[in-house]
């Protein structure tokens, strides 16, 4: 490799380094803040808050932003070695940044892949990432290097000449040790906020210091939140079967992918308090398609098949719980090129109604659609998801952890108050 080529290695590792870190900081405020706002947040497709909450944005709750920077560091540290090491090594180490490189590329196509074309989502500062990755993939075969199959023997021999030397003994141990203690500590999980809302003040000193702190901020931020006050329409009242305490309306739109994360995402938290708390935290999805065909209010919407997916949920309900849950799922698994058609066969495969049932049924069902949409217009909804829990308005998502708080503390407040 060439001084020219070495200088544009360590400046896209740079680049690459930069984006990955931003990526990881953003991903932690996510996780550690309920009010913040990522700046590369553009819209509903420009969105890293969509591609890092997405079950594909952490890896054991490891995000996958902190194996780019680890990766990057790996990439400078071989560029460094490079430079210094022995003549015998000096092949050895370029083999080692090709097997490196070749690794990071194969991730990040994946994780391109996914972003593009599973999520429909694209994030500016993984872009970036991906960018830097195919140059230094590009430049780490533009010299000779030792092939392969012979690397695992050079790499004892290169490690006894590293541990000779203090600097690159030191430099390796400090990669080594700091790439497990950083995904080791996202690992353990940030710290949750939600135990405040239901601890009573004996339980308190029980708990560490941080978590309090940060139950403490979580309950005056949402305390402070205004409220709205909502009118349901009556197909979405008739929905409420007892008093619930909590009322989630969460607008939706069954080809959006960030409102299939959110569907992930929440599912669990859902059914634990369906669990503790039965029948008192309910969730209302208020049909809000991103589709001209029944949404005026979305001229350039791009999701052509979500008003259909809309009347087929509608419809399917009309079976059962069962077969309603059962479309919607067939639904968020495949939003890529959901069609009119494509959703009448799905329909039939998954609940066996026809499609002359569904085209009779068409004209009534998006009608009623269309008074969800009507109402999503009043707040005014400006993208989707957005939730509403018990009047506090949402717009996207909170992390799980947050969504948890929410009805936790919601809970505890009505809780208080009936106590008092």
């Amino acid at each position: 490799m060439t001084k020219y080529q070495q200088v544009w290695l360590v400046l896209l590792a740079c680049v690459g380094l930069a984006a990955a870190s931003t990526s990881t900081y953003v991903h932690f405020q996510l996780l550690s803040d309920p009010s913040y706002t990522s700046f590369c947040d553009i819209n509903a497709s420009v969105s890293c808050t969509q591609v890092y909450q997405s079950r594909y944005g952490t890896v054991f709750n490891v995000p996958v932003a902190l194996g780019g920077v680890i990766w990057f560091v790996g990439v400078l540290l071989l560029a460094f070695a490079g430079v210094h090491a022995a003549k015998e090594s000096e092949t050895n180490v370029a083999g080692y940044l090709l097997v490196w490189s070749t690794l990071g590329l194969a991730a990040a196509m994946y994780m391109a892949y996914v972003s593009f074309f599973v999520l429909s989502t694209y994030c500016v500062l993984c872009v970036a990432v991906y960018i830097a990755v195919i140059g230094i993939f590009v430049l780490s075969g533009s010299g000779a290097a030792t092939p392969t199959r012979h690397l695992p023997s050079a790499v004892f021999h290169d490690l006894l000449r590293i541990v000779k030397r203090p600097v690159g003994a030191g430099l390796l141990l400090l990669f080594v040790v700091g790439s497990f203690v950083s995904m080791a500590w996202f690992a353990r999980g940030i710290p949750s906020a939600v135990s405040l809302a239901t601890a009573s003040p004996a339980d308190v000193p029980q708990q560490s210091r941080e978590s309090v702190d940060q139950q403490t901020e979580f309950a005056r931020y949402w305390d402070s939140q205004p409220r709205l006050e909502l009118t349901l329409p009556p197909s979405k009242a008739a929905l409420l079967d007892t008093r619930p305490t909590v009322v989630i309306l969460k607008f939706n739109d069954y080809q959006c992918p960030a409102c299939g994360n959110a569907h992930r995402a929440y599912g669990p938290i859902f059914t634990k308090y369906a669990s503790s708390h039965p029948r008192l935290v309910q969730q209302v999805v208020v049909d809000y398609p991103l589709d001209p065909a029944c949404n005026a209010s979305a001229p350039g919407g791009l999701h052509h098949g979500a008003c259909a997916a809309a009347v087929a949920v509608r419809l399917a309900a009309t079976v059962s719980d069962a077969a309603k849950t059962e479309m919607e799922e067939w639904l968020y698994a495949n939003q890529q090129g959901l069609s009119r058609a494509v959703v009448v066969e799905a329909l039939n495969d998954v609940v066996g109604i026809s499609a002359d049932r569904y085209d009779d049924a068409y004209d009534t069902m998006v009608l009623l659609v269309q008074a969800d949409i009507a109402f999503g217009d009043e707040l005014p909804v400006e993208a989707t998801p957005t939730y509403v829990i018990n009047g506090v308005l949402i717009k996207g998502t909170l992390a799980p952890q947050y969504f948890d708080a929410a009805i936790a503390r919601e809970l505890s407040l009505t809780e208080t108050s009936t106590d008092g």
